[in-house]
């Protein structure tokens, strides 16, 4: 892909993972539309010349209306970049139900009607790439992410569907497995579990632990620039990964899930996250 002009839309462009990503295309030569539900979080963006545009990842017209621009002006997308969503944390047991179909609703409805949307030009236009931002949480789930961690681990395997799937069309899928990266991530889930957690859950006793897994993205964080950077070398391969680890703990956790026995790696998350000693008071 890397021999031809691109155009590219990259969801979640206020920070992170999709502000870097879209500069590094953009810097590549690249014509990117950067988008995100306020567009005023994207001025410095649009202020490097990049265009930008709001779109929420769960309203339909407004992908809708952000794909039918880009397709009027440059007849399709070339690369389609899946990247808004945020992680929902909390115990599953106590979790308000409207937030986790939000966050199903953000991480794995969104990114298929994306996909639904842009697939018709790419079609038309003789192929196309989707990236997708999934998480090693996908991999290694642990305790009070759980909803976060089902969405990633459901993304990726609908990308392993739509790699098959899109195959015969010329348009490649590629998942990205991150670990630890600089954002604001962190800063946003944990103001998300403060507002779940009262004095009468039965998770009271843990919320230290609570608190410090919604902000375990942020310890040792690998900089989004760097990762963006490798995310756009591999997307512009001839044949592009399949799955991409970047990032700290990408491997790390990938094969701590694949090679400690179950038994084991759930006592030793129960004990890094304080379900040992909650259990420990509770049958005292």
């Amino acid at each position: 892909m890397a021999a031809r002009h691109l155009t590219v839309l990259v969801t979640g462009c206020s920070s992170g993972i999709g502000e870097a990503l879209a500069l590094a295309y953009h810097e590549g030569g690249h014509t990117v539309y950067a988008t995100a539900r306020r567009e005023e979080k994207l001025e410095p963006l649009r202020a490097r010349g990049l265009r930008t545009m709001t779109l929420d990842v769960n309203d339909q017209m407004s992908i809708d209306v952000a794909v039918t621009r880009i397709e009027e002006e440059h007849g399709a997308v070339d690369v389609l970049v899946n990247n808004a969503g945020f992680g929902a944390m909390g115990p599953l047991a106590e979790m308000p139900l409207s937030r986790l179909r939000r966050q199903l609703e953000t991480n794995v409805v969104g990114p298929v009607a994306l996909c639904q949307s842009v697939v018709p030009g790419m079609v038309r236009h003789g192929g196309g790439l989707i990236v997708n931002i999934g998480s090693v949480s996908a991999d290694l789930v642990t305790p009070f992410a759980g909803a976060y961690c089902g969405s990633k681990a459901a993304l990726h395997a609908l990308s392993d569907a739509l790699r098959m799937e899109l195959a015969p069309f010329n348009i490649g899928v590629m998942t990205v497995a991150p670990g630890a990266i600089a954002s604001r991530f962190g800063e946003t889930a944990v103001a998300g579990v403060s507002l779940q957690q009262q004095d009468e859950s039965l998770y009271a006793p843990v919320r230290r632990e609570i608190l410090a897994r919604a902000g375990a993205s942020q310890v040792n964080a690998t900089p989004a620039v760097r990762v963006a950077a490798a995310v756009y070398r591999a997307s512009l391969r001839r044949r592009p990964p399949a799955v991409l680890r970047v990032g700290n703990g990408s491997y790390k956790l990938y094969w701590l899930s694949r090679l400690l026995p179950r038994r084991w790696r759930d006592r030793v998350l129960m004990r890094r996250f304080g379900l040992l000693r909650l259990g420990r008071a509770q049958n005292s």
